[in-house]
């Protein structure tokens, strides 16, 4: 199990329960990023059979939460936004190193980093708010997402020794930390 180095403070929980539609909204985008994201992998590495198989799932996967996200918004009479910069990828896309195999384990470690963080806070939304269809609902995804981490360093260590992937992760794990603890409390995911 990956464990994060900054845990989501309460203010972040609260921001989020008292702005629903707001994080409904960023959730949606969140998804269907993911979705693309799983695509975007198997695209640049389709020599790699077990990452290929891994990534169609994710993708349908994540597809498959938009979706179940889209309907709680309709009911809400919300609708999607437009796609919009997440601070919070792009601050974490800068730690990425250059070079073919160095890029490569940088983009499942950090995969990995950022679904467990979707898990910590998808799991924080579930606990916060009140019984109902809606905490069913993001109890389910942070069960979801728990998985999703798991399976970046799994795919990780088919191509890399455990020595090259712990250091890495060890200096990613610091990286998010900081980029987590110093983004301002929005209703987003991150």
């Amino acid at each position: 199990m990956l464990t994060l180095r900054y845990q989501t403070s309460a203010r972040w929980t609260a921001t989020v329960i008292d702005n629903m539609d707001l994080f409904l909204v960023d959730h949606a985008a969140a998804e269907k990023k993911a979705s693309g994201m799983a695509i975007s992998m198997l695209s640049h590495y389709p020599d790699r059979t077990a990452l290929v198989k891994v990534m169609i799932d994710l993708s349908i996967e994540e597809m498959t939460h938009f979706r179940e996200v889209v309907k709680i918004m309709t009911e809400r009479g919300l609708q999607l936004g437009a796609d919009e910069k997440d601070p919070y990828i792009n601050q974490f896309r800068q730690a990425m190193r250059k070079g073919k195999e160095p890029y490569f384990l940088d983009r499942l470690l950090t995969g990995a980093i950022i679904e467990a963080r979707g898990c910590e806070r998808f799991g924080l939304v579930g606990e916060a708010l009140p019984a109902g269809k809606l905490q069913d609902f993001y109890r389910l995804i942070a069960r979801s997402e728990a998985k999703h981490h798991t399976l970046f360093t799994d795919l990780a260590a088919l191509y890399f020794p455990a020595a090259t992937i712990q250091q890495r992760l060890d200096e990613l794990l610091d990286i998010e930390a900081a980029i987590a603890s110093g983004l301002p409390v929005r209703a987003a995911l991150h």
